[in-house]
Order: structure tokens, then sequence, then C-alpha cells
């Protein structure tokens, strides 16, 4: 609510209003105030030297006086009732931001109860991080819920900082002074070196150039206004009208718009389980990490694709990535690993999804 400029000028007007009638009635009055000669002896200036005019200017001025108290009274009482508004208005708005937020304060509560209980949460200014355990049928795992508050909180990192470089998610997150830390997307060895598969972006730049999408390769990241964007991109213009501050690339797309997209055969049963690293959303661009313990990569234990796409629309997310898995699937917080990596012990990768306090 906002007063309206006209009435805010309405007011003074009236405030000041007798003042100005005042000044104009003494300017056509005319009136003119005679003193007497110098030449006259003080005693000889008697109330009859007086000139008619002055009495009509003392009375003049008493009804100036009159009117400025009733003027003062009345611009006292406009004081009060403009405090007073001020005080409602301050309530009103109050009122405003707390309806405003509660549409998402129940969204949040909604989608948080499905996932469960956090066991362990960190919020600041910057980041709120929400860690849950999944316990399911044929597997148990882990989900991270993260609202982003500010561009500051998340990033995404190359291992050791270089192209080529690798190391562990929990390395990073230490190097960085990070909250938590998730593994990111595929890789391919050459020599010594790992390099990130297809498209990566970092800070807005493509790292290795543009690569088209082919198969069932995909690129995820978030944009400028922190909003999980991903799919197939053909063209660097395609993907630059997203833009992207960062992202990865891996296979295959899980969800769309809340629903599950078909899995490649390819990937249905290579392997049939395994460790999962998945990355979703919320409508309110909250973002959902997915990681799926697994004790080894042959198959027999672990999370089908199938099965993580059940548990993405079960927990209420609208799209959703597989990121890179296996024995690279990795899940830091608060300084501690909280996954159980099926090497034995964390891999070194190229790439990772760190957030900060």
């Amino acid at each position: 609510m906002t007063l309206n400029i006209k009435q805010i000028n309405r007011f003074f007007l009236m405030a000041c209003a007798p003042f100005i009638g005042l000044i104009i009635w003494l300017m056509v009055s005319e009136l003119s105030i005679t003193l007497p000669d110098s030449s006259y002896p003080k005693h000889a200036l008697t109330h009859a030297t007086v000139p008619a005019d002055t009495a009509k200017l003392t009375a003049g001025l008493d009804q100036a006086k009159k009117t400025a108290l009733v003027t003062a009274k009345s611009l006292k009482k406009s004081i009060q009732l403009y405090t007073t508004t001020n005080r409602n208005m301050d309530a009103i708005v109050s009122i405003a931001v707390s309806q405003t937020n509660r549409p998402y304060r129940i969204y949040d509560r909604r989608i948080t109860r499905k996932i469960g209980a956090p066991t362990q949460q960190i919020e600041s200014d910057n980041v709120r991080a929400q860690l849950f355990v999944i316990h399911a049928q044929h597997f148990n795992g882990y989900a991270l819920k993260v609202k982003l508050k500010s561009p500051k909180a998340m990033k995404m990192v190359l291992g050791q900082d270089k192209n080529g470089g690798a190391e562990t998610t929990l390395a990073a997150v230490d190097r960085y002074n990070a909250i938590a830390g998730v593994n990111a997307g595929g890789f391919a060895d050459d020599g010594n070196k790992r390099y990130p598969l297809g498209t990566t972006v970092m800070n807005g730049n493509y790292l290795n150039g543009f690569a088209p999408s082919y198969k069932d390769l995909f690129f995820v990241g978030l944009n400028d206004k922190l909003e999980l964007i991903g799919g197939k991109y053909r063209s660097k213009s395609h993907l630059d009208s997203e833009n992207p501050r960062f992202g990865a690339s891996f296979v295959p797309v899980l969800l769309h718009n809340g629903n599950a997209l078909p899995i490649p055969d390819k990937w249905r049963t290579s392997p049939l389980r395994a460790p999962r690293t998945i990355i979703a959303n919320y409508k309110d661009n909250q973002l959902l990490f997915l990681v799926i313990d697994g004790r080894n990569e042959n198959g027999s234990s672990g999370a089908t694709l199938q099965e993580s796409q059940l548990l993405l629309q079960r927990f209420g997310a609208i799209d959703g990535y597989n990121l890179d898995g296996g024995g690279s699937s990795s899940l830091v917080f608060n300084g501690r690993v909280v996954n159980h990596p099926s090497d034995g012990q964390l891999r070194p990768v190229p790439t990772h999804f760190l957030f900060f306090k």
C-alpha cells in the first residue's frame, strides 16, 4: 500500500492555506502605518494619533493568531493520524511479507515430508542444506536437498583446479572449505589424466569448447538465475540461450516435467544395479541430490535407473539427470564422507559440485 502523490500535495496545501490567506489579505488591504513627525515631542504622541489602519492590522494579526492556533491543532491531529497510519501500514506490510512466504513454506514442508526427517542441516544467508537417509527394499542411500539463496552458495570445480586433473570430492571440499560436495559429470582417462566428457562449463566459459549432444549424452548445470538446466543441446547457441554458469555431462536423462523418460536399452542392464549419483530439482528451484550405495559395480547391489526414477517421482522432483556413478559416487557433508564408496575409498574424479555456507 502506498500514498498517492496527489493526496500528499492536497494535505500540505490544506495545512498551509491559512498562512497563504493571511499573506494575501495583507497584500490587498493596502495597509499603511504613518509615523509621527520627528519634530513632535514624544509626550505629544497619543492614542488619538495612531492611524485607523493600525487597528485593522492589529485585528488582522489577532485573527491570524487564532487561525494559526487552530491550524497548529489541526496539524497536530494530522501528524498523529499520519503516525498511526504508518504503524498500520508497517503491520500490513509485515503481514503481506509473511503471507508471501507462506506458499513456499507449505510447499517445502510437503516435499520434505516425502523424503523424511533430515538427519543434519546447515543453514546460512547463502544456503540451506538438508541431509536425509534413504532405506529402500534393494538399496540404501542418501538425499541432499539444497536451497540456494545466493550465487555464492554453489559452484562446480575441477580436480586440482586444472583440466585433466582429478581429486576426491572430500579433497575438493577441504581445499575450498565447502560445507558439502557431490561428484559431477563423467570422464575419460588419458594416461594419468582424466578429462570431463562432452560439454563442460566453468564460470560461464566452455572448458573444451562446445560438444553437441550425441546418443544418450546430456548436459546439466545451473544458469545465471540459480535454476537447474539440462538436456540434449545440438548447438552452442541453443545452450548459450540458457545462460549456463557451470555444468557437466553424462547419461541418461531420467525425468522431465515429473515424467519418467524411457531408459535406453544399453543402460538398463549395464550394469543392472550400481551405486548412483543423481541431480534433480523442484518447482521452487531447490536442488535434490541422490547418492545410492552399492557394495560393488557388477550389478548385484545398488539401484537400477528405473528405481531411481521412481524414487525421484516419490520425492516430488521435476527434472532428473543421472550423474557419474559406480565408484565415482561421492557425498561429503559437514566435513565427512557420508556414503560408502564401492571402491572402499573415494575415487579421484575431474568435476565436483560444491556448496558454501
